[in-house]
């Protein structure tokens, strides 16, 4: 007779190889792990295919997005306008192309400007109590306003200009930057071996550029992804507003406003540019889940996955789904 209340044992469960992954180099572990990652390289095959499209085709195409042709405007798509025109005859497909590279402009620029300004607040922050009282109230206060709401008043002060619209937009995202910086490097900060460096007589800037830079870079290029995505949103619905890119120069958010006044006659109007936005920031999102999965496996491992991920990569089984499966 057999025992019910034996302890449950894991023969059913087929345990993973991990001193087979272990004994792989470095290098090959990490290619293991990409491999694996469906999240991100799905994403990096998406935003690389818009990469290429926005930067390497015009340079073999004759794009003319300011030219304008009253006779021929809304006409539908065609050989010599591939999605048609717009309400002054400009062509379209020309437009939504140029503009992709003005969205990526901004979004390049303003994530890359919020890492390093931030990482710089977070790193001084974190090393000298008096900054960090003071650092961290001004980031407290920008904050507490909401993201578009600071970005329209800072767009609208400076003046309608693509370089205004990068200090904008890096102004908004920075406090985000300085406070997920901060927050790691005070971590690192308390571990043992930052410790045992301090007691050998190592100085706070050594201390900060031997080994919390290193280990703050994992979860900075995790968030500039995600900052850089919203911030090609935040520069589409200012330019929808008219506090953001100037007309006539092309990007998504006045080709949408644009669009709106004509969606009945030219509905590809709206649909061509909404949809070349949702697609880049749905390239951008699949790369940052899948970079996070790839800087912290554990998350991985414990179900905490990103959304994205998760539909990409499937539902990968947590400790208590192993236990129940054991049972």
């Amino acid at each position: 007779m057999s025992n019910p209340h034996r302890w449950p044992t894991t023969d059913a469960v087929a345990a993973p190889n991990t001193e087979a992954i272990a004994a792989l180099p470095p290098e090959e572990r990490l290619w293991h792990r990409v491999r694996r990652n469906g999240a991100l390289l799905a994403g990096g095959a998406l935003f690389m295919l818009i990469l290429v499209w926005a930067v390497v085709v015009p340079a073999f195409l004759e794009l003319q997005p300011y030219a304008v042709d009253p006779m021929r405007r809304l006409e539908g798509p065609s050989a010599e306008h591939l999605l048609g025109t717009d309400g002054v005859g400009r062509d379209l497909y020309s437009r939504i192309v140029v503009g992709a590279r003005t969205s990526l402009i901004v979004g390049t620029s303003v994530a890359l400007l919020s890492a390093v300004i931030g990482t710089m607040i977070g790193l001084l922050a974190s090393a000298f109590k008096v900054l960090d009282h003071i650092l961290m109230r001004v980031c407290d206060g920008l904050m507490a306003i909401p993201a578009v709401l600071l970005a329209v008043a800072l767009a609208a002060a400076l003046g309608p200009t693509v370089p205004n619209l990068i200090l904008a937009l890096t102004i908004v995202f920075t406090p985000t930057v300085a406070r997920l910086v901060r927050s790691r490097a005070l971590g690192v900060m308390t571990e043992t071996f930052v410790e045992a460096s301090r007691a050998q007589g190592a100085r706070t800037p050594h201390l900060i550029a031997r080994h919390v830079l290193p280990n703050v870079l994992s979860v900075l290029a995790v968030q500039t992804t995600f900052i850089f995505a919203d911030s090609i949103i935040t520069e589409a619905a200012l330019s929808f507003l008219g506090a953001g890119v100037p007309t006539p120069e092309p990007s998504w958010g006045n080709i949408l406003y644009d669009g709106k006044s004509v969606i009945l006659q030219s509905p590809l109007m709206t649909i061509a540019a909404s949809a070349t936005l949702i697609v880049t920031v749905l390239a951008l999102n699949l790369l940052g889940d899948g970079l996070r999965d790839l800087v912290d496996p554990r998350a991985s491992r414990d179900g905490r996955r990103g959304v994205l991920s998760r539909l990409l990569g499937g539902r990968r089984p947590t400790l208590s789904h192993r236990k129940d499966a054991s049972r």
